[in-house]
């Protein structure tokens, strides 16, 4: 968002997630992961993630001394999920060590129009408000363009997102509008709300015709590695989707799990999947694999 928004000369520190667009990886990194991700499959990754929340330990670490180096004026950071965010108690003893105490702009959106919002609010806050408009009006106008043709489909696909593979999570927040605009059913999501644990029975049962793999955190690459876990699952080479080859495997940070200005391209890349004789792609080419399981 701030970089979308022209800011990338003014911001003086990012996370470790921070990666787009890559010029931004040269810079100081305040926050990084408490829990060594990379070593660990999703299984451990969940587990670990539950324990530390339910030890009421945080997921992240905050660099103190950096920050105080630093000194913004404006620190951006989300409440929306804790798995996510450093807690709101470690960020308030990090401000305290401050001398200068800056702003804090909290970004809690869960659903498309929101993200909009959240670019507006940062847009005011850093005197780019004209500059967000425009990027809010480009983004509509490509939905619209969206909603005019899925508007009218006869037939909708049966979707399922994928937000973890092992345990089995379902979408939430905007990703079900996202699928929903891009003429796709997703009952098995959480329109507005935090992704879930689901029963992998109910998969076979709602027995999806399009499976899309979208695990938080992950780009294509790392996506691809852990879907073979999928289909360890009893009845997967029953599904619909998975008999029809209608399974992808997508760059989940890059167009689904970030909520920033490239959800638009992931509602396109989405149209594309479920109506590719309707919605052509011409973005990233590693956007997106199709993925074939065999016996």
């Amino acid at each position: 968002m701030a970089c979308a928004l022209g800011l990338k000369d003014q911001l003086v520190g990012i996370t470790h997630e921070c990666d787009y667009p890559p010029e931004v990886t040269s810079k100081p990194v305040v926050v990084r992961n408490a829990l060594p991700i990379e070593e660990m499959s999703q299984l451990e990754i969940d587990a670990a993630v539950a324990a530390r929340l339910r030890e009421g330990h945080s997921l992240y670490e905050v660099d103190e001394d950096l920050l105080q180096k630093l000194a913004p004026d404006l620190i951006l950071t989300q409440d929306l999920c804790q798995v996510c965010a450093p807690s709101g108690n470690e960020i308030s003893v990090a401000l305290n060590l401050l001398s200068k105490k800056p702003e804090i702009l909290w970004l809690t959106p869960k659903s498309l129009g929101e993200i909009f919002t959240n670019l507006r609010e940062l847009g005011a806050a850093t005197n780019r408000a004209e500059t967000a408009e425009q990027l809010i009006s480009a983004g509509s106008a490509r939905l619209e363009s969206i909603r005019a043709i899925t508007s009218r489909l006869a037939e909708r696909p049966r979707v399922f997102c994928v937000e973890w593979f092992d345990p089995i999570y379902c979408s939430g927040h905007w990703v079900p509008e996202m699928v929903r605009l891009a003429g796709g059913d997703d009952a098995l999501a959480r329109d507005g709300e935090d992704s879930v644990r689901v029963s992998w029975s109910d998969v076979v049962d709602y027995a999806p015709e399009v499976l899309v793999l979208t695990p938080c955190g992950f780009n294509l690459k790392q996506a691809i590695e852990r879907a073979p876990r999928m289909a360890q699952y009893p009845g997967w080479f029953n599904l619909p989707a998975v008999q029809q080859s209608r399974v992808y495997a997508v760059d989940a940070n890059s167009y689904f799990a970030r909520p920033g200005p490239r959800v638009v391209d992931g509602i396109e890349l989405l149209t594309h999947l479920f109506h590719p004789e309707l919605f052509p792609w011409a973005g990233a080419s590693d956007a997106y694999q199709r993925l074939d399981f065999q016996y």
